[in-house]
């Protein structure tokens, strides 16, 4: 839980905001505003861009980071790159593993019974079928290349190592890239997906199913937008960092 309360400002930038509380998140999305990839913005120049009032979307952001909560005690800034890598690994890898097979089966079952009365909602499997394609790669790169040469720079960045030269091999290029491309490309495909369920809400005398399937969406697209965030805004950012500083030591 946070001692102090953060003070937000219409110069505060987005990604900053929700660095600090990650349940801010959930009032940039509901107004449509980028935190993650695109969010190195101040307040005031997005709300002005979405002809949004700086001074409500702040007074919405304060609420949220007065009240006390488990996310707020989660302080994923200020924790050492290899345990956040480790949480990724088996919080947000582990889920997706599971919940994207289980996402496919409830969206195709749904599909196939409602598919005349609900033909709009047919993209949902394509762009879940992207995901079933773009994401468990994605992941086995950052679990077999990525995450264990984070964790070898973080091992001799913290003991300033003097063989640490030789492991450098330039984090920046491959994650600009390739993770941050790909984070975005699936950024994107989250905004798709909210568009075409009206940010996940069914309509009124939805069956169960139609209902289960917009949860489960939900959910995914919960985990993702978090899951994105650790490593877009927080774990590559630092390990970069982290390569810099040892290059200059060294």
């Amino acid at each position: 839980m946070h001692q102090n309360i953060y003070t937000i400002e219409p110069s505060s930038f987005v990604t900053d905001i929700v660095i600090h509380d990650y349940r801010t998140a959930d009032v940039f999305r509901k107004y449509g505003i980028d935190f993650c990839c695109g969010g190195k913005w101040s307040l005031d120049i997005v709300c002005q861009n979405k002809n949004l009032s700086t001074e409500d979307i702040i007074e919405e952001l304060s609420k949220i980071v007065r009240q006390t909560g488990s996310n707020a005690a989660l302080d994923f800034d200020n924790w050492d790159i290899d345990f956040l890598a480790d949480y990724i690994l088996n919080v947000h890898h582990r889920y997706l593993k599971r919940a994207l097979h289980e996402v496919k089966e409830q969206v195709t079952k749904f599909l196939d019974g409602h598919r005349k009365k609900f033909s709009e909602l047919e993209e949902l499997e394509t762009i879940i079928n992207r995901f079933m394609k773009e994401i468990p790669p994605h992941m086995k790169q950052e679990e077999e290349i990525f995450f264990p040469y984070i964790k070898q720079i973080h091992h001799a960045h913290k003991h300033r190592e003097s063989y640490a030269r030789l492991l450098i091999r330039t984090l920046r290029k491959p994650i600009e890239e390739v993770m941050l491309k790909e984070h975005e490309a699936t950024g994107s495909n989250l905004h798709r997906l909210r568009t075409i369920t009206n940010n996940y809400t069914p309509p009124d005398k939805a069956c169960i199913a139609h209902k289960v399937t917009f949860a489960k969406l939900k959910e995914l697209d919960n985990d993702l937008v978090q899951h994105i965030h650790l490593e877009s805004n927080i774990l590559f950012p630092k390990a970069i960092q982290m390569e810099k500083e040892l290059l200059q030591d060294n």
